[in-house]
C-alpha cells in the first residue's frame, strides 16, 4: 500500500509528530517531507516506506482504500500522546435524559 500525503499528514497529527519528529525518526529530510505532503514531491519507494514504517512504530495504523476510502487511526493500546484537557466537561448521552420529576430543578 502507498503512502499519500493526507495520509502522512493524518497521522503525524494522531501521535503529534511534527515534520522535525517523522524527520529524526524516519531519518528523512524534513524538506522532503514538507514538498510530498504539501504535493510538491513524488519520494522514491523506500523514503515512503521509511516514513510509514516509522509512524507505524509509533502507533499508526494504515488502512487500505476499500471503497470507503483509505485512512489512518491509532493502534489498540498504541503510546501515543494525544492532548485532553481534564477540566473539559464531557456529557455522555445517558445521561442527557431528563429523567426528573416536573419542577426538580436542578
Amino acid at each position: 500500500m502507498c503512502l499519500s500525503p493526507a495520509q502522512c499528514r493524518a497521522a503525524r497529527a494522531l501521535v503529534g509528530w511534527s515534520e522535525d519528529d517523522l524527520s529524526s525518526a524516519a531519518k528523512i529530510a524534513k524538506q522532503t517531507i514538507a514538498d510530498f505532503e504539501a504535493g510538491t514531491l513524488s519520494p522514491s519507494e523506500r523514503i515512503l516506506q521509511d516514513m510509514k514504517r516509522s509512524l507505524e512504530d509509533a502507533g499508526v495504523l494504515f488502512i487500505a482504500e476499500d471503497g470507503g476510502g483509505a485512512g489512518v487511526r491509532l493502534a489498540k493500546g498504541a503510546n501515543a500522546s494525544i492532548d485532553t484537557n481534564e477540566t473539559e466537561t464531557v456529557q455522555y448521552e445517558e445521561h442527557l435524559k431528563n429523567d426528573a420529576p416536573p419542577g426538580a430543578g436542578g
